[in-house]
Protein backbone atom coordinates (compact mmCIF):
# COMPACT_ATOMS: atom_id res chain seq x y z
CA UNK A 1 0.00 0.00 0.00
CA UNK A 2 1.28 3.44 -0.93
CA UNK A 3 0.22 6.30 1.35
CA UNK A 4 0.12 10.02 0.64
CA UNK A 5 0.24 12.18 3.77
CA UNK A 6 -0.81 15.71 2.88
CA UNK A 7 -1.11 18.73 5.12
CA UNK A 8 0.04 22.20 5.97
CA UNK A 9 3.19 22.57 8.02
CA UNK A 10 2.90 23.34 11.71
CA UNK A 11 0.13 21.72 13.73
CA UNK A 12 -1.47 19.89 10.79
CA UNK A 13 1.83 18.26 9.92
CA UNK A 14 2.53 17.43 13.57
CA UNK A 15 -0.86 15.74 13.74
CA UNK A 16 -0.02 13.60 10.70
CA UNK A 17 3.39 12.77 12.06
CA UNK A 18 1.80 11.49 15.27
CA UNK A 19 0.24 8.72 13.18
CA UNK A 20 3.71 7.22 12.77
CA UNK A 21 2.74 3.81 14.19
CA UNK A 22 0.39 3.51 11.20
CA UNK A 23 2.57 4.86 8.37
CA UNK A 24 6.12 3.99 9.41
CA UNK A 25 6.11 0.57 7.72
CA UNK A 26 4.25 1.77 4.59
CA UNK A 27 5.53 3.02 1.26
CA UNK A 28 4.74 6.70 1.71
CA UNK A 29 5.32 10.25 0.62
CA UNK A 30 4.42 13.66 2.01
CA UNK A 31 2.99 16.85 0.56
CA UNK A 32 3.48 19.95 2.68
CA UNK A 33 4.88 23.46 2.72
CA UNK A 34 8.60 23.94 2.18
CA UNK A 35 9.18 25.46 5.61
CA UNK A 36 11.83 24.86 8.25
CA UNK A 37 9.62 22.82 10.59
CA UNK A 38 8.58 20.50 7.76
CA UNK A 39 12.14 20.08 6.47
CA UNK A 40 13.35 19.26 9.99
CA UNK A 41 10.55 16.86 10.89
CA UNK A 42 10.56 15.05 7.54
CA UNK A 43 14.29 14.79 6.98
CA UNK A 44 14.96 11.63 4.98
CA UNK A 45 11.34 11.31 3.84
CA UNK A 46 10.03 11.72 0.28
CA UNK A 47 8.45 15.21 0.33
CA UNK A 48 6.72 17.18 -2.39
CA UNK A 49 6.41 20.90 -1.68
CA UNK A 50 3.14 22.72 -2.23
CA UNK A 51 2.25 26.39 -2.35
CA UNK A 52 1.20 28.49 0.62
CA UNK A 53 -0.67 30.28 2.04
CA UNK A 54 -3.64 28.09 1.15
CA UNK A 55 -6.60 29.26 3.21
CA UNK A 56 -8.91 31.36 1.07
CA UNK A 57 -6.18 31.78 -1.54
CA UNK A 58 -7.60 30.89 -4.96
CA UNK A 59 -4.29 31.38 -6.76
CA UNK A 60 -2.54 28.79 -4.58
CA UNK A 61 -5.53 26.44 -4.76
CA UNK A 62 -5.10 26.42 -8.53
CA UNK A 63 -1.34 26.01 -8.24
CA UNK A 64 -1.76 23.16 -5.75
CA UNK A 65 -4.27 21.49 -8.07
CA UNK A 66 -1.49 21.25 -10.65
CA UNK A 67 0.88 19.94 -7.96
CA UNK A 68 -1.72 17.31 -7.07
CA UNK A 69 -2.17 16.26 -10.70
CA UNK A 70 1.57 15.83 -11.17
CA UNK A 71 2.26 14.09 -7.84
CA UNK A 72 -0.74 11.75 -7.99
CA UNK A 73 0.06 10.76 -11.56
CA UNK A 74 3.64 9.96 -10.59
CA UNK A 75 3.10 8.30 -7.20
CA UNK A 76 -0.31 6.60 -7.64
CA UNK A 77 -1.18 6.34 -3.92
CA UNK A 78 -3.74 3.85 -2.66
CA UNK A 79 -4.57 6.00 0.37
CA UNK A 80 -4.52 9.74 1.03
CA UNK A 81 -4.58 10.94 4.64
CA UNK A 82 -4.88 14.55 5.71
CA UNK A 83 -5.49 16.66 8.78
CA UNK A 84 -5.82 19.81 6.64
CA UNK A 85 -5.62 22.49 5.74
CA UNK A 86 -6.69 23.58 2.26
CA UNK A 87 -3.89 21.80 0.38
CA UNK A 88 -5.84 18.58 1.06
CA UNK A 89 -8.76 19.65 -1.14
CA UNK A 90 -7.24 19.08 -4.61
CA UNK A 91 -5.52 15.90 -3.42
CA UNK A 92 -8.80 14.43 -2.16
CA UNK A 93 -10.85 15.28 -5.24
CA UNK A 94 -8.23 14.28 -7.79
CA UNK A 95 -7.18 11.27 -5.71
CA UNK A 96 -10.76 9.99 -5.67
CA UNK A 97 -10.86 10.27 -9.47
CA UNK A 98 -7.73 8.11 -9.57
CA UNK A 99 -9.24 5.49 -7.26
CA UNK A 100 -7.46 6.36 -4.02
CA UNK A 101 -9.20 6.02 -0.66
CA UNK A 102 -9.25 9.24 1.38
CA UNK A 103 -9.18 9.66 5.15
CA UNK A 104 -9.61 13.09 6.69
CA UNK A 105 -8.94 13.80 10.36
CA UNK A 106 -10.59 16.97 11.62
CA UNK A 107 -8.24 18.92 13.86
CA UNK A 108 -8.31 18.58 17.63
CA UNK A 109 -9.10 22.21 18.38
CA UNK A 110 -12.46 22.07 16.61
CA UNK A 111 -15.07 20.97 19.10
CA UNK A 112 -18.35 22.26 17.70
CA UNK A 113 -17.63 24.00 14.39
CA UNK A 114 -16.34 22.67 11.08
CA UNK A 115 -13.18 23.80 9.36
CA UNK A 116 -13.43 25.04 5.79
CA UNK A 117 -11.31 22.12 4.59
CA UNK A 118 -13.40 19.61 6.52
CA UNK A 119 -16.54 21.02 4.98
CA UNK A 120 -15.04 20.81 1.47
CA UNK A 121 -13.75 17.23 1.70
CA UNK A 122 -16.50 15.68 3.85
CA UNK A 123 -18.50 14.37 0.92
CA UNK A 124 -15.56 12.70 -0.82
CA UNK A 125 -13.77 11.29 2.22
CA UNK A 126 -14.08 7.52 2.62
CA UNK A 127 -13.49 7.91 6.34
CA UNK A 128 -13.97 11.19 8.17
CA UNK A 129 -12.53 11.19 11.67
CA UNK A 130 -13.32 13.62 14.47
CA UNK A 131 -11.84 13.87 17.93
CA UNK A 132 -14.88 15.16 19.82
CA UNK A 133 -18.34 13.61 20.06
CA UNK A 134 -19.89 17.05 19.52
CA UNK A 135 -18.47 17.09 16.01
CA UNK A 136 -20.72 14.21 14.97
CA UNK A 137 -23.61 16.68 15.04
CA UNK A 138 -21.83 18.61 12.28
CA UNK A 139 -20.45 15.56 10.44
CA UNK A 140 -23.03 12.77 10.93
CA UNK A 141 -21.04 10.08 9.06
CA UNK A 142 -17.86 10.85 11.03
CA UNK A 143 -16.11 8.39 13.29
CA UNK A 144 -15.08 9.72 16.70
CA UNK A 145 -11.73 8.21 17.62
CA UNK A 146 -11.15 10.63 20.46
CA UNK A 147 -7.89 12.48 20.94
CA UNK A 148 -5.02 11.24 18.77
CA UNK A 149 -2.41 13.32 20.59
Amino acid sequence: MKVCLVGSSGGHLTHLYMLKPFWEDKDRFWVTFDKEDARSLLMGEQVYPCFYPTNRNVKNLIRNTFVAMKVLRKEKPDLIISTGAAVAVPFFYLGKLRGAKCIYIEVFDRINQHTMTGKLVYRVADKFIVQWEEMKEIYPKAINLGCIF
